[in-house]
């Protein structure tokens, strides 16, 4: 959970946007004016641009992105694990739980769904020159293409299923490629440890536990740093492509936060109607609280307590009910993430030439359903997941610098959708109950 800033202190969003703002700014500024034309002699000042962009700039923004990807391993395989683990005790309460876990699955499916179809439609990864593009590729690839390459060759669904089972889950977990065959082995032993006695398993749950803590911790000491990676990767990419970046990145930032804005106020706002009985006008209305913390914490976790306090208190559900949906669904119901992580993927595959044919896109969306889920609902908590899909279908996870720029408003804008989801999702349950919500 992001601890609250000190008195006098710009917050952590504010100071990451200010590091995007100043690193394009200054790149740009470099760019036009000292970048040569083609095919005219590059000059002292232009060398010496690029001397800073890769020496200083790039190093600073790399060993951000290496503290996100450090975590990747040990935050899937324990999340999922504990997750699955967990449902022991969800199995007990019958159809409540049952309820609750398919609202989940259904409502994250549908936003990765959405997020599928409009980066297919917009195409936001090729809305640049093909020069401009090559020029991206070039400053981003550079040793990739053989992976590039691979990610390209569309597998067929059987060769597809059959990596989800790994021969060796020790190599699986080494290789980032074959990340599927890890998830597979968390969910089967988490599933294992729901048919053994919870004292048998209870050590190994909770050194998971712990580890999984730490990771998260971890995880905020490395966005503690991300004002001054985000602007090194901004300032890099921008010195070395100017406005083409830009426009890219422009083109991502309206896609993702259109579908995140059609998600939240077409889809959970048609959900609360049909399912809640409550019409579009006292939704808002009751949960406008909720609607600014989410945004302003970027954080399912640090909500919690106020998704619990408008499900009981602004709308009649009861406490028991809320208490049970919602922490699961801080942890397992993240709607706007899964949208996040499909419109993402999509996209860098489109820059980086990854022609994903449907049995890739199948995977996609399984993954960034399951990624999803075990996304940790801190700010920035999808971001070693998401690194985890793109290796999965060929795409270098360094090409995440072209988004980290404006990953900040896309995190506090997902978070929205992500806990209105579980309020809905726990008044749909009291009503089903019998309980009549408050008008």
């Amino acid at each position: 959970m992001e601890a609250a800033p000190a008195t006098g202190r710009t917050s952590l969003p504010t100071r990451i946007l200010l590091g995007m703002v100043i690193g394009a700014a200054l790149g740009v500024t470099l760019n036009i004016l000292y970048a040569p034309s083609i095919g005219a002699p590059a000059s002292q000042a232009w060398l010496n641009v690029l001397w800073i962009a890769d020496n200083i700039a790039n190093p600073v923004g790399q060993l951000f992105l290496r503290l996100l990807f450090m975590v990747v391993v040990p935050v899937v395989f324990c999340s999922l694990f504990l997750g699955v683990a967990g449902l022991g005790s969800v199995e007990k309460l019958g159809r409540l739980g049952g309820r609750t876990l398919l609202w989940f699955l259904l409502t994250t499916t549908g936003a990765a769904l959405l997020a599928l179809f409009l980066v297919g439609l917009i195409e936001p990864g090729k809305q640049i020159s093909p020069e401009g593009l090559e020029r991206v590729k070039e400053a981003y690839l550079g040793a990739a293409q053989e992976r590039i390459a691979q990610g390209s060759q569309s597998k067929s669904m059987i060769d597809t299923l059959l990596e989800i089972v790994p021969k060796n889950v020790v190599a699986a977990a080494a290789d980032n490629g074959a990340v599927l065959g890890l998830i597979c082995f968390a969910l089967l032993l988490g599933a294992a440890a729901t048919r053994m006695p919870m004292e048998r398993t209870k050590t190994l749950r909770e050194a998971l536990e712990t580890i999984y803590e730490l990771c998260v911790k971890v995880l905020g000491w490395a966005m503690q740093l991300a004002p001054y990676g985000v602007c090194g990767l901004i300032f890099t990419a921008t010195s070395k492509l100017g406005f083409d970046v830009m426009k890219l990145v422009a083109w991502y930032f309206a896609t993702a936060m259109g579908g995140l804005f059609l998600w939240q106020f077409v889809a959970i706002t048609l959900l609360a109607k049909v399912f809640a009985g409550i019409s579009v006008r006292r939704f808002y209305s009751g949960c406008r609280t909720l609607l600014v913390t989410a945004f302003s914490t970027s954080s399912s976790n640090a909500t919690m307590p106020t998704t619990i306090r408008t499900a009981v208190e602004e709308f009649g559900a009861p406490k028991e009910i809320a208490g049970f949906v919602i922490p699961l669904g801080a942890t397992m119901n993240m709607n706007g993430t899964a949208l996040f992580e499909g419109v993402s993927v999509l996209f860098l595959a489109q820059v980086s030439g990854v022609e994903l044919g449907i049995s890739q896109q199948l995977v996609v969306l399984a993954m960034a359903v399951l990624t999803a889920i075990g996304a940790a609902g801190v700010p920035g908590g999808s971001l070693p997941l998401l690194a985890v899909v793109l290796t999965q279908v060929g795409v270098p996870a360094e090409m995440m610098a072209l988004i980290l720029g404006v990953d900040r408003l896309v995190d506090m804008t997902r978070t929205v959708p992500n806990v209105t989801s579980d309020l809905v999702c726990s008044l749909w349950l009291a009503r089903r109950e019998g309980v009549k919500l408050k008008d």
